[in-house]
């Protein structure tokens, strides 16, 4: 992806100093491997860290403090790439938003490491990336992007830029009132019920991760041979069912809260085909999806 010369976003918060240690037999990546499976939730934090939560049962956090350390180069420029992409994701969505008659309002990426606090409670690192409606922050700790490349064999500039504009998409979804009302559905419906508005939630997410790539490309052709490919071989490792066959052998379609491979694939790239904010998840046939 060519971003050379593009600005930085200056909605950023750098927590990457105030960190609440990991005590345990695990370290940062084993952690993230037991969390893996709720990356991406990126709506109701309550319900993430109850999926991890029984899992990290050993895990002991530290009390939040300033640690000294100068970071890598390497991570600078990670934190300079999120910046750069999270600057287009607003470039892109004022402008979709203005067609659209309304205002878009950024969301503040927030870079920390291993836990943080957020105004939907606290987190590690283990929920993977996360947007939280309550600030209307999205939280990333630079290590997932590590093992995402590393364990879920999803490597490439584009990928996590697809992490990235997954998590805007549901800002995007906030914004337009579809979180919201879909949260309220989910806290009335059974498990089973809820977890299926969940799946709609993250593809419509992909979808407008993909909405962003499209105009992004179309205003300043930065997606080089092989981007689109990169972020939807992610889409694919990060699949329910995916997940699921490789963590325990089978999947279970019923606790599925992302959608299955080829669900997210399939509404990345029509994201990214049609460009169309008329087009959601919601109000169709789940055979639809």
């Amino acid at each position: 992806m060519r971003l050379e010369g593009r600005r930085e976003s200056d909605n950023f918060e750098d927590r990457r100093k105030m960190s609440g240690g990991a005590k345990a037999g695990m370290g940062i990546g084993g952690i993230i491997l037991v969390g893996i499976i709720t990356l991406l939730m990126g709506g109701n934090m309550g319900d993430v860290i109850n999926n991890v939560g029984q899992q990290m049962a050993q895990v002991q956090e530290a009390t939040p403090e300033q640690v000294e350390r100068e970071f890598t180069e390497e991570e600078q420029e990670q934190a300079k790439f999120c910046r750069q992409v999270l600057a287009s994701t607003e470039d892109v969505w004022t402008a979709v938003f203005q067609k659209m008659g309304r205002d878009y309002q950024p969301p503040t990426l927030v870079l920390f490491t291993n836990s943080v606090q957020s105004a939907c409670g606290g987190a590690t690192a283990a929920v993977g990336p996360f947007y939280c409606s309550g600030d209307q922050k999205l939280y990333i700790d630079l290590s997932f992007f590590t093992q995402m490349e590393r364990q879920l064999g999803a490597p490439g500039d584009f990928a996590r830029a697809y992490v990235i504009a997954h998590e805007v998409g549901h800002h995007v979804e906030n914004l337009l009132g579809t979180l919201s009302k879909a949260h309220a559905q989910m806290n009335q419906s059974d498990k089973t019920t809820a977890n299926k508005i969940s799946v709609r939630l993250e593809l419509l997410a992909d979808y407008y991760a993909g909405v962003w790539a499209h105009y992004e490309d179309e205003a300043f052709g930065s997606l080089e041979d092989g981007d689109l490919e990169e972020a939807v071989k992610c889409a694919h490792q990060i699949g329910d069912n995916y997940l699921q066959k490789t963590q325990q052998g089978y999947v279970v379609p019923e606790s599925f809260t992302h959608g299955t491979s080829e669900q997210r694939m399939r509404w990345l790239s029509r994201g990214y085909q049609t460009g169309d904010m008329r087009t959601s998840t919601f109000g169709i046939a789940e055979s639809e999806l």
